[in-house]
């Protein structure tokens, strides 16, 4: 009883920490709580959002991508480009999906049939695909995007249209990871790889489609992204694997793999967005906000160490109570 309680004060201190930083936000700076604001950062968030659902299917199994920001910047010149030739938002989507996904499953292949370190092949990844997006734009911005701005500025109704991707790209993440033999052996892989292919689990398909579903979330990110700063930049989203790794784990995704929510990722992005937010409406030195993101990083990895290498003792512990007894 005492362990359950304790597992679940653990998911829901994730909240608690997003509720309080509201608070304090609210409090420090005036604007923040102003409409065009909350519209603004949400809009941010979006992106960020879909980078970190992507990272968490990766982490939760034992991977990673480094190459997010690059391949979100090929995706989106690509689909603008597409949108620009034809002029249908259709296609400017199937580009930047099918970008997103030739990318991860060339990451794919080096990881789950070379064997190639994820750190490794994503690396080489991020440095390609960011030469092939300055190499096709000529290194210029891709400007005059006409009504391609919708997908990342548009409203519906009151809801901002990123917002509406959003949702139903969370309620079909939700459903992968907690109702599918696809969720069940990504924890299974990441808690140890040879106990689930030794129970039958075939961890390669399992990294295939991790890939596959990431580099979705990526073309998607690339498009809303474009969109937003309204010109296909192939130098943009530079260090957005970053944010969506620090999303995905301060939310308590596991770096060591086998631990992860879509709701606790979803609060991550939340907390990182707001402090971002509130630095920027305080004046905080851009510098300044990167050593505090990636000192929140830090912390954060070592907190998910610490915790795990406790539970190991713990168990260790009633073991050797339970041999010594008998």
């Amino acid at each position: 009883m005492k362990s359950k309680t304790s597992h679940y004060m653990q998911k829901l201190s994730i909240f608690i920490v997003l509720i309080v930083l509201f608070i304090i936000c609210s409090i420090i700076s005036p604007y923040f709580l102003q409409y065009s604001n909350l519209i603004n950062v949400t809009r941010q968030l979006c992106v960020g959002i879909l980078i970190a659902y992507g990272e968490m299917l990766l982490i939760i199994s034992g991977f990673l991508d480094l190459s997010v920001g690059s391949v979100l910047a090929l995706a989106g010149v690509f689909s603008v480009s597409v949108y620009k030739s034809t002029g249908s938002m259709a296609m400017a989507l199937i580009a930047a999906l099918v970008t997103g996904i030739v990318c991860n499953l060339i990451n794919a292949v080096f990881v789950g049939h070379f064997n190639v370190p994820a750190f490794i092949a994503t690396l080489g990844m991020q440095q390609a695909a960011r030469g092939l997006a300055l190499y096709f734009t000529g290194g210029q911005n891709i400007l005059q995007l006409g009504k391609f701005v919708k997908i990342g500025q548009g409203m519906v109704g009151p809801v901002p249209v990123p917002v509406i991707i959003i949702i139903g790209v969370t309620v079909v993440v939700w459903y992968l990871v907690n109702n599918t033999r696809y969720g069940r052996s990504l924890y299974a892989i990441g808690g140890s790889r040879p106990a689930a292919e030794a129970s039958g689990i075939n961890a390669k398909k399992s990294i295939y489609i991790s890939y596959i579903l990431n580099g979705i979330m990526v073309g998607l990110a690339g498009m809303i992204f474009m969109a937003r700063n309204n010109a296909g930049l192939p130098n943009g989203a530079v260090g957005y694997e970053m944010t969506g790794l620090t999303a995905a784990i301060v939310g308590g995704t596991s770096f060591t793999g086998g631990i992860g929510t879509v709701s606790g990722t979803i609060a991550g992005a939340f907390i990182i967005g707001f402090l971002e937010n509130v630095m920027n409406l305080l004046g905080v030195n851009s510098y300044i906000q990167q050593i505090i993101e990636g000192a929140i990083i830090v912390l954060a990895v070592a907190f998910d160490v610490v915790s795990k290498s406790k539970k190991s003792r713990k168990v260790i512990i009633v073991k050797e109570t339970a041999e010594s007894k008998k």
